[in-house]
């Protein structure tokens, strides 16, 4: 191959956009086709200069939306290339229509979300909302907590992905500004065995397969529309969740960084727990270690992988636990949260006698504070204790004047 190789330190200090960009460049992607958009641009901007300084053979394609930088991605997929883009917010609502598109046409596209509030009104900080809006999209969606796990999911992405098995599209997320722009220490593969790791880039149904002549995009109706969602949504729950995890742990072994399907916290011998994604996180993790200071036995569950939804993994991680809080970074707009929904979901036909709660946080970048979360384990102890829930099923934290509660 004719690009040069990037000498890495064992660790780098990078932001969450430029690991995502190193670990794009290190899987010598065919085709990114992008159009920049706050706070992904870093993301696209890196790789492209990569490609002007020789370290990518491949090509970058600037386009004139979101919706074309789709378009393109399908495209290069479908002629049988290894390709990748990201997006933020208002440009990922307006891949939507092309979201689908590519998982129906089962094309192994990554596409980096830098996760953003959107509008109205205007706001270019992160909350979760892009990411709820593609949960029913036919992609796999994975959550990135920090710098590090953007980088080493990518690569899983991208196997994944690719798998023959599989060949469904997916999304690596991570938090607008508070993962993407915050800089850490990330432990880096060299070129060899990031490359490696995913592997060559192997067609399926390839259009310049002149050989085997595929057609893609058909149109179906009712003969056979029906059919073909149904086996797409069957394959999402049957083949997708073993193959993660076949390659979590090909990644354990390659790099000893443990990925799980649910991640569990101190959730061995907890009574209360809180659920949660992105950089909460971390700050759940060290408020539940000051709880247990206090006699609160507290836990923390984070979703790795939001789509195919982990019933099971759900379920066994909260099988013992008295009182849970669902926490959703994004507007529920006349309804419970996406999180305490489908945690209810889940726990509705086991033997659980927990009580849920679900807590609205963060929207457009709003803060979660540790003082936030001390509060929050000391309603759920509370909660336990009684048995039932002594406060509204669903509240707002953080936001200002008057307490908003619903239900």
């Amino acid at each position: 191959m004719a690009f040069d190789k990037m000498e890495l330190r064992d660790i780098e200090v990078w932001d969450g956009n430029f690991a995502a960009a190193q670990a794009m460049r290190q899987v010598q992607i065919d085709v990114v086709a992008a159009y920049p958009i706050t706070p992904s641009t870093p993301i696209v901007e890196g790789y492209a200069k990569f490609l002007a300084d020789g370290y990518v053979e491949g090509e970058f394609v600037m386009v004139e939306s979101e919706h074309a930088a789709m378009s393109g991605c399908i495209g290069a997929a479908a002629a049988g290339g290894r390709v990748a883009t990201a997006t933020s917010s208002q440009g990922f609502a307006l891949m939507v229509e092309t979201l689908y598109q590519s998982s129906g046409m089962r094309l192994p596209i990554v596409l980096n979300v830098v996760n953003r509030a959107l509008a109205a009104p205007l706001n270019v900080n992160g909350d979760h909302s892009d990411m709820y809006l593609g949960r029913d999209s036919g992609w796999i969606q994975l959550d990135a907590y920090s710098p590090q796990e953007a980088y080493d999911l990518n690569f899983i992405a991208f196997k994944v992905s690719e798998d023959h098995d599989v060949r469904l599209p997916c999304m690596v997320h991570q938090d607008g500004f508070m993962t993407s722009h915050t800089a850490q220490g990330v432990k880096t593969f060299t070129d060899e065995v990031a490359y490696d790791f995913v592997g060559e880039y192997k067609p399926m149904n390839d259009m310049l397969d002149l050989d085997h002549p595929v057609t893609h995009g058909v149109q179906t109706e009712e003969d056979w529309h029906f059919e073909h969602k149904a086996r797409q949504h069957n394959d999402l729950m049957t083949k997708v969740m073993p193959k993660i995890q076949e390659v979590f742990d090909a990644f354990e072994e390659l790099s000893g960084r443990k990925y799980n399907i649910v991640e569990q916290y101190d959730m061995d011998d907890a009574d209360v727990a809180v659920v949660c994604m992105g950089t909460s996180v971390e700050t759940a993790r060290e408020v539940a270690k000051e709880m247990r200071a206090e006699g609160i036995k507290a836990g923390v569950v984070g979703i790795r992988v939001l789509r195919p939804y982990p019933f099971a993994q759900i379920i066994e991680a909260l099988k013992d636990i008295k009182s849970i809080a669902a926490l959703d970074r994004s507007s529920p707009n006349g309804a419970p949260g996406m999180l305490f929904n489908e945690l209810a979901g889940a726990l509705y036909n086991t033997d659980s006698k927990a009580t849920l709660s679900g807590y609205v946080y963060g929207l457009g970048g709003r803060d979660l504070t540790k003082a936030h979360l001390t509060d929050l384990y000391k309603e759920l102890q509370a909660n336990a204790d009684a048995g039932k829930v002594l406060t509204p099923l669903q509240q707002f934290i953080g936001v200002r004047g008057p307490k908003l509660t619903f239900l």
